[in-house]
């Protein structure tokens, strides 16, 4: 079954490029295009996708409200697209919900890679960049007070599925996690299923958030 996908980016040419790149693949299909906010949430409700691309900057509904709103509607997920590696929305479009994010001149295979990883239930944590968003992200929340996470919160999870917690924040695949823990990647897959579900969170992004504001990790602890 293909992965179905749509790119939303008010610049027609970065649009149909990512299109071409991706129709390419045989188990990857565009099923639409858009060029604002308001035609990306429009598209994502009449062929519900597997995963969006999404442009942060564009016109009539920025990428930020249209992510906030398709992961509130839909199970797709979103990838957001920006020029800069720590664009000020990426970091609100996380807590939206978007499971990463890719810069405009991302290499062609990294493209494709990254649809077919977040399309499976991952998230784009790997790189060094995004291990350094999520510890913005934290000190940005701690010093607005605006986070409602505490210490506590971890409490409902066993003392495996914290240590799950805290090799997963580490950027490990479970593959790594299967390793260090000694136990196979199907009960790795069911920790992070339980850790996801006992924290209300959507996916790998923002339990890897939440161990940084819970203080389970540490930027540079590591």
């Amino acid at each position: 079954m293909s992965i179905r996908v749509v790119v939303a980016d008010d610049q027609e040419l970065v649009r149909s490029g990512f299109s071409m790149i991706l129709e390419a693949q045989a188990d990857i299909k565009v099923v639409a295009e858009a060029g604002d906010g308001v035609e990306a949430v429009a598209a994502v409700q009449a062929h519900a996708p597997d995963v969006l691309l999404l442009d942060i900057r564009m016109p009539e509904m920025d990428g930020l409200e249209a992510a906030r709103r398709v992961c509130s509607q839909s199970a797709c997920k979103v990838v957001m697209l920006t020029t800069f590696d720590l664009d000020e929305y990426v970091y609100e479009a996380l807590y939206a919900g978007a499971s990463g994010f890719l810069l405009k001149d991302v290499r062609r295979d990294d493209l494709v890679h990254a649809v077919r990883v977040v399309a499976a239930g991952d998230s784009l944590l790997a790189p060094a960049v995004t291990r350094r968003l999520v510890a913005d992200i934290v000190h940005r929340r701690r010093t607005e007070a605006a986070a409602d996470v505490t210490p506590q919160r971890l409490e409902v999870l066993t003392a495996r599925e914290v240590e799950t917690l805290r090799l997963l924040a580490r950027g490990l695949s479970n593959a790594e996690i299967a390793t260090s823990l000694f136990v196979s990647e199907h009960t790795v897959k069911t920790h992070v299923s339980n850790v996801l579900g006992k924290l209300g969170l959507r996916d790998r992004v923002q339990a890897v958030i939440c161990a940084y504001e819970t203080g389970l990790v540490t930027p540079g602890a590591y």
